[in-house]
């Protein structure tokens, strides 16, 4: 990948400014999101990261456009999968995604302080991948945490593109909606890799978009045709580029 053109004013300020507000903005997150976990309810959960989400683009002047949102209901259940472009997509769906979801993420975020002891208060449910019996348990923790009618939030290809490409997607997902019978929904994420690509950390002003696609019905999924309905999934998100 080739180096990109560094603004060296940009630069400084993201050192000077950036890093520092986001960086105390993270613990202040975290520890809110861990007291807020005691009230009982989830629902407070998510304002303090919702707020963090979007501080995180408007400190770098990343501008974000939402396209779809007559798409979903936030009152209804949903597995949202899509594209990983970069730590970006992650603000973009915290920060914008009007709906009360946990995340699937990787087992190794679980020892970041604060954020990964907050994520396991939130009810995030983390995807241990050491092995196929360690995988199926955390897919049976998924389970059970989306019966209390919570959506899912996951980036099907499993880790962040190097390309900016849409990657393969895993089954992990949609073995999930077979269980549950909940609807798919496709979100195309562009220009999150144009604001910070993996492996890089210069972070360029830019503005990323988020296109939601209608619902994918997964009433007649199963293992025989699952295959079928990743490739819809998958050319949604492409389509929406």
């Amino acid at each position: 990948m080739n180096k990109r053109k560094i603004n060296p004013i940009f630069a400084l300020y993201l050192a000077l400014v950036f890093l520092p507000i986001m960086s105390i903005l993270t613990v202040i997150t975290a520890v809110l999101t861990i007291i807020f976990s005691f009230i009982g309810d989830y629902r407070w959960c998510y304002f303090p990261a919702k707020i963090w989400a979007k501080m995180a683009c408007y400190l770098a002047f990343i501008r974000v456009k939402i396209h779809g949102k007559e798409n979903y209901s936030a009152k209804k259940s949903y597995i949202f999968v899509a594209n990983h472009q970069s730590i970006y997509d992650v603000f973009v769906v915290y920060g914008w995604l009007n709906n009360r979801f946990k995340w699937m993420m990787k087992n190794s975020l679980r020892k970041i302080p604060f954020v990964g002891y907050a994520c396991h208060k939130a009810g995030h449910i983390f995807i241990d991948r050491s092995s196929p019996l360690k995988t199926k348990n955390s897919l049976q923790v998924a389970e059970e945490r989306l019966k209390n009618g919570a959506s899912l939030v996951i980036f099907p290809e499993g880790s962040r593109t190097w390309t900016g490409d849409v990657g393969r997607f895993k089954r992990g997902a949609f073995k999930l909606a077979e269980d549950l019978k909940l609807p798919l929904v496709p979100i195309t994420i562009d220009g999150a890799f144009e604001a910070m690509p993996r492996g890089q950390y210069y972070i360029k002003p830019c503005t990323i978009t988020a296109t939601i696609h209608k619902e994918i019905d997964c009433s007649g999924l199963n293992d025989e045709n699952m295959e079928e309905y990743i490739a819809k999934a998958r050319d949604a998100v492409i389509a929406g580029f």
